[in-house]
Order: C-alpha cells, then structure tokens, then sequence
C-alpha cells in the first residue's frame, strides 16, 4: 500500500474549523512537501474565526493577518468547504471515513462560569457573547444587554475583559469608523454607562492582560483609570515574578498601573476602577441583578504558583451589568471524545486520544480545542506546525486508501447543503465592504447566516459544491 503523500497518491486531510488554527494547520501541510488534497471546513459561511468574531473592532491592524490565511486559501490544493457543521451535515464517522487524516480545529467559544449565587440574575452575561454580540456572530446578534444601567462590572484579568471595558468606554463616533456591528453601535450610543469596575482575584503582577492594551484605557476620552496604591504593593513573591519569564508583561503592566494610581483624581471624568485582589461571592437583585459582593483574597505560595485564598473581608458594589472574562472553554463535538474538565479535546502530541488513553488513528487537534484558551492569534501557527508534524510522523499507519474531497462533495449534494467556497466568501467579504462605504465604514457585517449565502448567491458566486467549482 502506497504512503499517502507520494507522487499519485495524495495525502487527503480535512480540517474542521477556518480561523488561526486552521489556516496554520493548513499552511503546514501545504508548505511539508508532499502531494497534499486538504479541505477547510468552517460551520458558518464565512472563514477566519476569532479573527473576525474575537479581535476588537477598534483593533484593525489585528485583523490584518487575515490577508496572509486568504493566500493560504488561494492554493489550489486547498479548498474551503463553508456553511458545512461537523454533526449537522457530516458526521465524525463519515470524515474518518472519507480523509486520511482530521485535524479538529474549532476553538473554544463557550465561557466558563463563576459559579457563584445570583449569576442567573438578568443582566449578567458572558464576556464572550459581548464581544460576538458587537462582532456580528449570528450566534449573538439578537442577544440583548441593557446599556440603560450606569455600573458596569467586568470580572477578569486578561486581553478580553479590557477589550469589553474599552468597547464600553470609546466614544461612539470613534467606533463608526470601525467594523462594528450595526446594532451594537446603536446600542451603545444609547448607553447610560457612568462608571465601570474592572475585577480581578489576584494581583497586578499576575494580570494577563498585556502593556498595550492596558495603556488605551488610559486614552479614552472623559474616562479615568483608577487604582488604590495599596493594591500595587507587591509580597515577596509577586516581587520575585517579576523577573520569571512567565511574566514578560508584568513590568510593564506595574509601571502604567502605579502611573494610573499617581493621577490626581478628576471628577469631571468618569471612572474606571481596576480591583486587584478581589474575587465576586454573590450577586443580588431582584428582577436583575443589582448588587456585587467581592471578597478580598491574600496571594501565598511560590513565585510563579501563587494562589489566592479569601481572607473574609467583603466590599458590595452597586452592578446594573455584570460581564464575566474568566476564561473560555471548548464545547464537546458529536462522536469525538471531550475532556470535560479543560473543556478541549483529550490528545497525545496533538493526536486526539479516547477516555482509555488510546490514540484515535487519524484524528488530531490544534488551537484552543487542544490546548485551551491561551495565548495570541500567532501562537496558534507553533501549535499547528507541532500537531502537523505527529500527522506526518504516523503517515505509514494512515495508508488506506480515501475518496477525500470527491466523497464529501457527493455527502454534501446528496443533502442539498448549500456550501460556500472562497470565491463565495470573496463576494460576502465584497458585499459587507459596499455596505460599510455607505456610511463611512471599513464593513457593515452580515449578522445573519442566510443573508450571507444570499450575498454570495447574488454576487454570482458558486453555490454549486461540483468538483468544477474548486480553486
């Protein structure tokens, strides 16, 4: 049996999933040198992931890594299979069957929970679904935050509870000029938001967030970033952090906080209050939510393993909107096993391995599903290169032969399933421009599923998923 990859026998590989993750797994594969047939499949119709629901919209440059994964879609050995979901329209069977390898790929867009009495109140929300919510995710479009309240409460320590706090902070005629979605601008140019508490458990040294991000909150206009200097007192531990190569940031991130901290207060501006060392016990309310109890925590142990445990004493805050960022998790994939605790696919080196331990032949993970939700878009292409190379190390076990490409299009025709190509997200991506132009915007999003296979229809692009209609 011939080695997939050689001359006549290419190496068939679906990857579920088009944002980082995918498009670095799939740019390993084109650039390993062996005769490669690989087909991106992505659940909504258009591609890029946290690119496009994740990255702030007042962030461009950010998105700009999105021109580098269409030249990766441009390769003719690769092919975008969008609006096709992994157990909606094929099952985890069915891509095991027809491919030589899968290489899950899908993220991590659900959200971890406090776990705390009264996060059922109204008025509390995921931090993520705020950010899918003014990114236009068709998940999130007609979710519903109420603006009208003057406290908001942000719980987190990372990039994303900043991006939520800014995002509710900037000026409305700075976001027209950003791909916002349109409803969550006309949202937020209602918003009665006067004051905002950003919460953290643990210290500033400690903090995720990185120095750039954490200098804009003390850029927006009529706001002021608060800090109680007693906060920026450091234990001999966080102290010795500071030079750990685990926390590159943490220097910095001290020396814009104790800036913040130093700034005379201006009444004449609203607040930003950054709380370290404070965890939320409860929310109150009646119909809503109305109230937050934090408690203060006491950092002990190590550097580098430090952990907060509670010391009793409480601080209420009035809270009209809670958003939690305290770390997103995978969701389990119909026939796949899960890990239920790091909310990601169990695996070995990137290959997908059941509850027992034992490898699944021909099934691999990369991005946040394998590892969890951590680092920057760009450590997803390090990810990707180490899950390809397990791939390429087992490609004499991989050596059945596979029907690939032809065998997903005929599954796919034979549900009628209205599949979009590249050339398909090229006239979405044509469309949302026209629409942004009109009213001075880089794109005007389609929120909607349906719209944008309309926008793709109408353009002209192929609808049809016939072999004729690849690259």
């Amino acid at each position: 049996m011939a080695i997939p990859g050689t001359e006549g026998h290419p190496l068939r590989v679906a990857v579920v999933g088009s944002g980082p993750g995918g498009f670095y797994a799939a740019e390993a594969l084109l650039e390993s040198g062996l005769q490669v047939e690989i087909d991106l499949i992505e659940r909504l119709p258009v591609p890029f992931g946290l690119v496009r629901f994740g990255v702030a919209p007042d962030h461009a440059k950010l998105k700009s890594v999105t021109a580098v994964f269409a030249q990766i879609a441009e390769d003719p050995r690769l092919r975008f299979f969008g609006n096709v979901e992994l157990g909606r329209d094929v099952s985890a069977q069915q891509l095991g069957a027809l491919y030589h390898a899968v290489i899950v790929a899908t993220g991590a867009a659900g959200d971890r929970r406090l776990g705390i009495a009264g996060e059922h109140l109204a008025g509390v929300h995921a931090a993520g679904d705020f950010v899918g919510w003014y990114n236009g995710r068709p998940e999130c479009a007609d979710l519903e935050f109420d603006l009208q309240q003057e406290v908001a409460v942000v719980i987190g320590q990372g990039n994303v509870a900043i991006d939520v706090c800014r995002i509710l902070a900037s000026p409305v005629d700075a976001l027209r000029r950003t791909d916002i979605a349109a409803h969550a601008l006309d949202a937020l140019a209602q918003s009665r938001i006067r004051e905002i508490h950003l919460v953290g458990r643990r210290g500033p040294v400690q903090a995720k967030f990185t120095p750039k991000e954490l200098r804009e909150l003390g850029t927006l206009p009529g706001w002021q970033p608060r800090v109680d200097p007693a906060a920026l007192v450091l234990n001999d531990a966080s102290q010795a952090e500071l030079a750990l190569p685990g926390f590159v940031h943490a220097p910095r991130n001290l020396d814009i906080l104790r800036g913040f901290a130093q700034t005379p207060a201006d009444d004449g501006r609203r607040s930003l209050h950054l709380h370290f060392h404070r965890a939320p016990v409860a929310l109150s309310g009646q119909s809503r939510v109305e109230q937050i109890e934090l408690e203060a925590q006491a950092l002990s142990g190590e550097p580098g393993t430090q952990s907060a445990t509670p010391t009793g004493e409480r601080l209420s805050l009035p809270a009209g909107l809670v958003l939690r960022s305290v770390g997103y998790r995978g969701t389990p994939l119909p026939g796949l096993p899960f890990d239920l605790v790091r909310g990601a696919l169990p695996h070995r080196d990137g290959r997908v391995i059941d509850t027992g331990g034992k490898v699944l032949r021909g099934w691999y993970a990369t991005g946040w599903i394998k590892r969890g939700p951590t680092g920057v878009i760009g450590t997803n292409r390090a990810d990707s290169v180490d899950t390809v190379a397990s791939l390429l190390a087992d490609l004499a076990a991989l050596d059945a032969p596979k029907a690939g490409r032809a065998g997903l299009v005929a599954q796919l025709a034979s549900d009628r399933r209205r599949v979009v190509d590249f050339a398909g997200w090229r006239a979405i991506a044509q469309a949302e421009a026209e629409r942004g132009r009109a009213g001075g915007k880089p794109a005007e999003k389609f929120v909607r599923v349906e719209d944008m296979l309309d926008a793709a229809a109408l353009a002209g692009a192929p609808q049809s998923i016939e072999p004729a209609c690849s690259h």
